[in-house]
């Protein structure tokens, strides 16, 4: 145990990161009043990474699973391309989720975007991997704006591992 922690330390203080680039798209719909009724056109592509790779991966550290994440959001009939922030959490061991939090302002108004892909198990990888259940509120009071089920296209495959780097 004593020489996994020496093992992360070093890779801490040679700051060996990563990043990599995730579009997920799919459809959203408006709570009633917030929107035009009915399934609307949603996307973001976010870049996530952790500047500490060993953190990152290690279940000793408090960074584990976690990593910052920016990019950008279009919610049909709110934003398009609108610049957001927060953070992606792999949860595989303790909830079996994948976890992507940002928030972004369009129209004057800030928001607050959470998406879970869940019940991640080995027998149902190709959609739980792939599928993302969303909620979108106002950041300021929290109410409920739009519900989203968003997906990893498998078109998306080859660029997403390509996207992946060492920072």
């Amino acid at each position: 145990m004593q020489r996994l922690k020496e093992l992360i330390e070093m890779a801490r203080e040679r700051r060996i990161g990563f990043r990599i680039d995730e579009v997920m798209s799919g459809h959203h719909t408006f709570e009633p009043g917030c929107g035009p009724a009915g399934q609307l056109p949603m996307r973001f592509r976010v870049t996530w990474g952790h500047r500490h790779l060993a953190a990152f991966a290690s279940p000793l550290s408090d960074d584990f699973g976690k990593a910052d994440l920016e990019g950008t959001v279009s919610i049909d009939f709110l934003c398009r391309e609108a610049p957001c922030q927060g953070t992606f959490e792999l949860k595989y061991l303790s909830e079996q989720a994948i976890r992507y939090c940002f928030e972004f302002e369009a129209n004057g108004t800030r928001y607050r975007y959470v998406g879970e892909k869940v019940n991640i198990w080995p027998w149902n990888l190709p959609v739980s991997h792939t599928t993302c259940f969303g909620t979108l509120v106002d950041a300021k009071n929290g109410q409920l704006v739009s519900r989203s089920v968003l997906h990893f296209r498998l078109a998306t495959m080859i660029p997403f591992v390509a996207s992946f780097r060492l920072a």
